[in-house]
């Protein structure tokens, strides 16, 4: 149930988004069993290699983070995640009616859910929190969902072609906003002492 589209969504994706749209899913069933799930990868492969693996800056010294610190970003991180899907699902379908689409509200948190699998599936390489190499992985990763992005709005919401770049370009800048307003609120955590915790 979980997998089910995402073989698809990741080798054939234009015939996937259009079996996507024909399922036409509740929330419950796209929401709950797609993104609860696998939107669960990245924090908990950012808890294990934070705390049993770590990384190094530029010493040889290895730093890892306490279980208690890591476990509470974790599950900061895990929430943050399901809401951000769920609010720009929502956005989405806010922003149909400006490009003529007359989706319902869970097809719209559906496409938000099913366009974020590639970085749901790419935080397993957390599990290994080297810089240099998630950035090297994650950038083909972020191409990619965006490309998804680009390929499922047209076809979920039942729009032309180029009212579906455009959707999709204001879909791509209330992402970003949301990452730059997830990043502030996570520096001004770490500064009122809600950061992480070393170990050793």
């Amino acid at each position: 149930m979980v997998f089910t589209h995402v073989w698809g969504l990741l080798f054939h994706p234009q015939a996937e988004w259009k079996a996507i749209r024909k399922e036409n899913c509740t929330i419950g069933k796209c929401f709950c069993s797609h993104a609860l799930l696998l939107a669960a990868i990245p924090p908990l492969a950012g808890y294990i290699g934070t705390t049993q693996v770590g990384w190094q800056v530029v010493s040889r010294e290895v730093h890892r983070l306490t279980p208690d610190s890591a476990l509470w970003i974790a599950i900061l991180s895990y929430l943050t995640i399901l809401v951000a899907v769920f609010t720009i699902g929502k956005l989405i379908h806010w922003m149909g009616q400006t490009y003529g689409a007359k989706q319902s509200l869970s097809q719209c948190i559906a496409l938000a859910a099913y366009t974020a699998t590639p970085l749901f599936l790419s935080g397993i390489m957390l599990l290994y929190p080297m810089l240099w190499l998630n950035l090297l992985l994650g950038l083909p990763v972020l191409a990619y969902t965006v490309y998804l992005l680009y390929t499922g709005v047209p076809i979920v919401m039942g729009i032309p072609a180029e009212r579906g770049f455009l959707f999709s370009t204001a879909v791509l800048a209330v992402g970003l906003v949301a990452l730059v307003a997830v990043l502030a609120a996570t520096v001004i955590l770490w500064d009122i002492g809600a950061g992480p915790v070393f170990a050793g």
